[in-house]
Parts: C-alpha cells; structure tokens; sequence
C-alpha cells in the first residue's frame, strides 16, 4: 500500500532566497513525524507546502496515492484550480500558531460550521459532529462560550476540533503550542498526544522536543531548509550523529 503522504524532493523560494532545497519525506497511514529544527530552517514552510498554502517552486506531493495540488498532463506540471484545491484540502486538517476562530461565534459554531459550508452538511448533522469534535479535545463545556472568554489553550483546543471536523486523512500542527503561555502548553500538548495514540496520521512542527519524542515515530531534524537527520525518536533526539542536531538539542534542552 503506497505511503499516506509523499513529498518528493521539495523547493521553495522567496525573491530568491531559498528556504527549502530539496526536501524529501513520507508517511504510512497512522504514523507521526515530528519536524524538529531552529527558526528559520523552513519547518512552517514545508508545513504550507504540503497542503498548498504556498506553491512549491519545484518537486511534488502525493496525497494517499494521488498527485496533490497539481495536474498532469504528459509530462508537464500545472497547478490546480482553487476549486479542485479546496476538494483536495478538505483531506487535510491544519492547525496554526495562531487561533483564527470566528471571534462572532461560539466555539460549537466555529467548529459546525465548515462542514455545513464546505461539505454541506446538514444543520444537525454539523452540531452533532461539532459536538462529538469538541468532547475529543475536552471543551463540551465551553461549547457556547465566544473566543474572547476562551484561555489560548482553550483557544487552540477549538481550532483542534475544527480541522478534526474536516475528518481529514492527514492533520498538520504548525507549532500548535508556540502562542500559548507556558502553563497552557500541557492541555493543547495532551489533547494532541490523545489524537496520537487513535492512529491519526500527522505531521507535527514543534519546539517541543521532548514531546516529540514521546509521541512521534519518526523524527526529522531540518537545518537551512535541508534534512540534516531523521529517523527514530530515540535515535535522532537521543543519540544524535550530526554536530549541528547535537548543538540545537543541547540549547532546546538546557532551557
């Protein structure tokens, strides 16, 4: 069975500065990988190009056997249309640094309703769903509370439920934990570590290194926007070969 996810020898850049050169991963159905690196190495970057936030300059992505994001014919390359995009993202659920939750409705709202706008799911279907996505991230009590009376934490824990709404094959976590005060980052952290341990399949930036040991199968450290190392969590973050993962870890670490 071919790999849930395929990125093949992927480059981005920005008014020729070059942030990704020729990154490459995969992932089986259910597993986790953990991106590790220091800011600036790309990490965000790979993260938007996998669901095609951000156009790679070159090299592609495979989606559960399928070409993602692009067409093509013969042997040329074309982007998709937004439309046919939109029904490829709706397979991928991304959560962010930041919130972005409709500050106009409540969190039962903010997660019902994608899947009556983009799928069009029926009323009470969504709630139910809405309701069932906001008990898993353990926020069924502040189910009519408005963002503003929401802790970043619970904040984050919404936006968890609404990309699980999307019943995604694939989620991405963008630093989930990287806006929060200290003492918030636990609940967001076992709320994901929960999802983990499902069998839903991921692919997790984070600074939280000892995290991404428990939770991840595979670890992957990027450096100037190249894979330095990678491999499995107790290898990687435990026995380090490289002299640049041993000086990050050693600074992550010590803190």
């Amino acid at each position: 069975m071919a790999a849930l996810l395929r990125v093949d020898d992927l480059y981005k850049d920005f008014a020729g500065l070059k942030v990704l050169k020729g990154v490459s991963m995969t992932l089986e159905r259910g597993h986790k990988t953990a991106i590790i690196g220091p800011s600036g190495c790309g990490k965000s970057t790979l993260l938007r190009c996998i669901n095609y936030m951000e156009t790679p300059t070159a090299g592609h992505i495979h989606l559960d056997g399928e070409l993602f994001g692009e067409t093509q014919n013969g042997g040329k390359y074309q982007r998709m249309s937004e439309k046919q995009l939109a029904r490829q993202r709706s397979q991928v659920g991304m959560v962010f640094q930041g919130f972005y939750l409709w500050p106009h409705l409540n969190a039962r709202d903010n997660v019902a309703i994608a899947p009556m706008k983009v799928r069009g799911m029926e009323k009470r279907a969504a709630y139910e769903l809405a309701d069932a996505m906001l008990e898993k991230v353990h926020m069924s009590h502040k189910r009519d509370e408005f963002p503003e009376r929401l802790s970043g934490g619970q904040q984050q824990r919404v936006a968890i439920a609404r990309a699980l709404a999307q019943q995604p094959k694939l989620m991405l976590f963008d630093e989930p934990t990287s806006a929060l005060d200290p003492e918030l980052v636990g609940e967001v952290l076992k709320v994901i570590q929960e999802l983990a341990a499902e069998g839903i399949s991921m692919v997790l930036v984070t600074h939280e290194v000892r995290f991404a040991r428990q939770v991840a199968d595979h670890v992957i450290f990027l450096g100037d926007g190249v894979v330095v190392e990678e491999g499995a969590p107790d290898q990687v973050i435990g026995a380090p070969k490289h002299e640049r993962l041993r000086s990050f870890l050693k600074q992550i670490l010590e803190h």
